[in-house]
């Protein structure tokens, strides 16, 4: 027990934003839908938190106004001090882009 306490990760709290378009497959439009914070461990991990949190109707915050989750959304992680990334979902998984496909 002590061996796993002092070998498991510290999870951090990840600042979320989702973004959509209005219709599913637009490319232009994105607009922030939700925004959150989330516990996890790395950039990684909270990508597939966010994920699985919103594509799962019971998960699925009440507040939550949007879509599932879907090729073409994108997210946005905000570290503070450890900068932010945005990440976009394509076939495939996560990939990392630049925020001017935001405009």
């Amino acid at each position: 027990m002590m061996i796993k306490m002092l070998t498991k990760r510290a999870c951090s709290q990840f600042d979320v934003t989702i973004f959509q378009t209005p219709r599913f497959r637009e490319r232009k439009g994105y607009k922030e839908v939700y925004r959150f914070t989330i516990p996890a461990t790395n950039r990684e991990h909270c990508l597939q938190e966010t994920f699985s949190i919103f594509n799962v109707t019971d998960r699925i915050p009440t507040n939550y106004e949007g879509r599932f989750l879907a090729t073409g959304d994108i997210i946005f992680i905000d570290e503070g001090r450890g900068g932010q990334y945005y990440y976009q979902l394509k076939p495939g998984g996560w990939f990392p882009i630049n925020r001017i496909i935001i405009r």
